[in-house]
């Protein structure tokens, strides 16, 4: 029994050692392990040693092994105190750490004047200013932005004149280039003259024939004057000669054949101042009432002389207004038509913008609202002031060339813009120019409302108009009356002219 209890200690030793250094390993760590460890060696090294001596001394080490037994209860609990104790000193260091902490952080907020009260009125006093700012930014959207109406879908709009030849012909000379300016009534190209320059003289000639040939018919009526005149002499001596003759017949103291013969000579004065009459007539036809230089014959030359004038002029080719050359499209030596578009000028001083506005923009829109209209040409820095001239019509797609039908097929609403035309200060466009085309962002100041939606009164005046062709036609008559005075040539009086001869 000794035996076999002296076998099985060192088991049990070994046992408990490897239980004991894995409680400890894995709940204080591998110092306390391994210190609990060599204090297990020692015991079963010094019971070795006594069990080796003598059989005798088994009951004394068994003693001696439960005395161990106690000394290691002993010592695991006060390992396991001394643990608790250790444990116990963290948790005290670690509190006297956050004190530590707290009074540096606490000393620190002292040291920059930020106590607990301040820093809680700092943080009311920030949270007040977003309050106050949502309060202001609510009031700002009720009475400012919800009453106005902004685009980026908006573009400057201009006239684009086109000039055109009038006339056919080759051009020899080009005046302008693009982005040159042009004023109005400037050459701007010419085309050959000799052809025109043929017509006009012909035309020359002609009205001056004219102006002869009407004088001559003048001539021709007063010369028909006086042969009715010298008719009517005539017939009143063959009268008075058959006056004188009749009575002598009576009396027979003259022959019956010289009274028919006096009779005779009466009646062919009749017949004579008949047909003089008659002639005269036909020749007062044709200059009778008018003069001269109002006679249709003449009028009708001076009208072609006037078609010649403003066809030889016309092949200076000028610019209708003051403005820009946009686009050149004719070359020297080009052979043009009449209505061949050639010059496309561009008057900037009058300008516009065609802002697309959304439809659900548009209900309170007006005529002369006031509109602020940036343009991205300068960045942002200037602002255009102008005012609402009216609304389109329609929309963009309405007029397209080909307009989409949603009455067939598959249907996709998509929200609509319609063009809003707003007129620039001319000041401010000579100030900051722009051009035809470039992109600007449009408010319009919603606030008026009492405007119109459509104009109710017809336009009072044009939109634009040019002067430069009216001297055309003033130089060609300048020209005919100056052609007619020249052929004119002294003029006969006539008291007779237009006066009847009947009785």
């Amino acid at each position: 029994m000794i035996d076999e209890t002296m076998q099985m200690q060192p088991l049990q030793r070994r046992s408990k050692k490897a239980k004991y250094k894995y409680k400890y390993q894995y709940k204080y760590g591998e110092e306390y392990a391994q210190a609990d460890v060599q204090k297990k060696i020692i015991a079963p090294a010094t019971d070795n040693r006594f069990e080796e001596d003598t059989e005798e001394s088994a009951q004394k080490q068994k003693t001696i092994a439960q005395e161990k037994q106690s000394t290691e209860t002993q010592q695991r609990g006060d390992v396991q105190h001394e643990n608790n104790e250790q444990t116990q000193e963290k948790k005290q260091q670690t509190k006297k750490d956050d004190a530590e902490s707290e009074s540096d952080d606490s000393d620190e907020d002292d040291e920059e004047g930020m106590s607990p009260q301040r820093r809680r009125i700092i943080l009311f006093g920030i949270a007040a200013v977003f309050v106050i700012g949502a309060i202001v930014w609510l009031l700002l959207w009720f009475f400012v932005f919800s009453q106005r109406v902004k685009t980026d879908d908006a573009y400057i709009g201009g006239n684009q004149v086109m000039v055109s030849a009038k006339v056919a012909g080759t051009i020899i000379e080009i005046g302008a280039d693009e982005t040159q300016r042009v004023v109005a009534g400037q050459v701007v190209a010419r085309l050959d003259p000799v052809d025109a320059t043929a017509s006009f003289k012909r035309a020359q000639a002609n009205l001056a024939q004219a102006v002869r040939q009407v004088r001559q018919q003048n001539a021709n009526a007063d010369q028909s004057n006086a042969l009715v005149a010298s008719r009517r002499v005539d017939l009143q001596r063959a009268g008075a000669d058959l006056q004188r003759r009749e009575p002598l017949l009576q009396d027979q103291a003259i022959a019956p054949e010289e009274v028919a013969h006096a009779r005779e000579q009466y009646q062919a004065a009749q017949t004579a101042l008949t047909q003089a009459e008659q002639q005269a007539l036909a020749a007062r036809a044709l200059v009778d009432g008018t003069d001269i230089e109002n006679n249709p014959t003449v009028q009708q030359a001076m009208a072609a002389f006037r078609d010649a004038w403003v066809n030889n002029s016309r092949n200076a080719i000028v610019a209708p207004i003051n403005g820009y050359i946009a686009q050149r499209q004719v070359q020297l030596g080009q052979t043009v038509q009449p209505g061949q578009n050639l010059f496309t000028i561009v008057p900037l001083d009058s300008l516009w913008v065609d802002a697309n506005f959304k439809e659900s923009q548009l209900q309170h829109i007006r005529i002369g609202q006031s509109a602020e209209v940036t343009p991205d040409i300068y960045h942002g820095d200037v602002v255009f002031h102008g005012r609402v001239l009216g609304l389109a019509p329609g929309t963009g797609g309405a007029f397209a060339l080909l307009p989409p039908q949603n009455a067939s097929g598959n249907w996709i609403k998509v929200v609509q813009r319609l063009p809003v035309r707003i007129a620039l200060d001319p000041a401010e466009l000579r100030q900051h120019p722009l051009r035809i085309g470039l992109s600007t962002k449009t408010l319009i100041d919603t606030h008026e409302r009492d405007g119109t939606v459509l104009p109710d009164k017809p336009a009072q005046k044009p939109m634009a108009q040019t002067r430069v062709y009216e001297r055309e036609l003033r130089d060609a008559d300048s020209a005919a009356k100056l052609i007619v005075l020249r052929n004119l040539g002294p003029v006969a009086p006539a008291a007779t002219r237009g006066k009847s001869t009947n009785k």
